[in-house]
């Protein structure tokens, strides 16, 4: 079974030309096409942290349903993030992950029901300073290993301007794919958004959408991954 993935930075719908458009945002997640997607600065920056895209609007475009990881306040995720899952595929969890470092950070994890089995997706939004990086991995693996096995991958924007690598933290069960550059939008030099695949799961394709209005909409660009799932299989291609 194939299953598309896609993570996306909304920067909070501030568009390159300083405008905040949430359906662009929308726009671009649509097209995607995709089956889970991880969104980071989907709210405002300061408290009480009102939701930048609003949620009708995004699931109305895109036909995903939020989960809802901030149910008790006005944000539409946790600390700016949320995951977006197709309709017809069933969450059986959803967990938030409390990461190390200078700045409050988090992770939002879901367990779903796929046709192939069950996965976990863990999306993320990475520190600024290497060594908090490292610590904020290590934490994910660690809140892994305290849950049942399954299929997971960890995407969203890991922050880091290195070619290669930027996952050590989570060991030999995960595989780190770059899918390409996707910062700045209007002429990417950094693969800053990534996907980590665990054991079961493997890399059939990947890339960036720049088609308009990706390019003005934030200041990343949105990156996919197809996947395939295999409960056999080892550690992921």
């Amino acid at each position: 079974m194939y299953l598309r993935l896609a993570s996306y930075n909304a920067h909070k719908c501030v568009g390159l030309d300083r405008r905040r458009i949430p359906m662009r945002i929308a726009e671009v997640v649509a097209a995607l096409d995709a089956d889970i997607v991880a969104l980071q600065e989907v709210d405002h920056r300061l408290a009480p942290r009102r939701a930048a895209l609003p949620r009708n609007l995004i699931e109305g475009v895109t036909g995903l349903r939020t989960l809802p990881f901030a149910p008790e306040g006005p944000s539409l995720g946790w600390h700016g993030q949320t995951l977006l899952v197709r309709a017809d595929l069933s969450v059986t969890a959803i967990r938030r992950i409390i990461l190390p470092g200078l700045e409050p950070r988090g992770a939002v994890l879901a367990e779903i029901d796929t046709h192939a089995g069950p996965l976990r997706v863990i999306g993320v939004h990475l520190g600024l300073i290497k060594r908090y990086r490292s610590m904020q991995l290590a934490a994910i693996r660690a809140a892994i290993s305290r849950r049942r096995e399954m299929p997971t991958a960890i995407l969203g924007d890991f922050n880091d301007w290195s070619a290669r690598g930027g996952a050590e933290a989570l060991g030999s069960d995960f595989r780190l794919h770059s899918p390409g550059r996707s910062f700045p939008a209007a002429g990417p030099i950094g693969a800053l958004d990534r996907v980590a695949l665990g054991h079961g799961l493997h890399l059939r394709d990947a890339g960036v959408h720049s088609a308009a209005p990706a390019r003005i909409a934030s200041d990343h660009l949105p990156v996919w991954a197809d996947i395939r799932m295999d409960d056999a299989a080892g550690p992921g291609d």
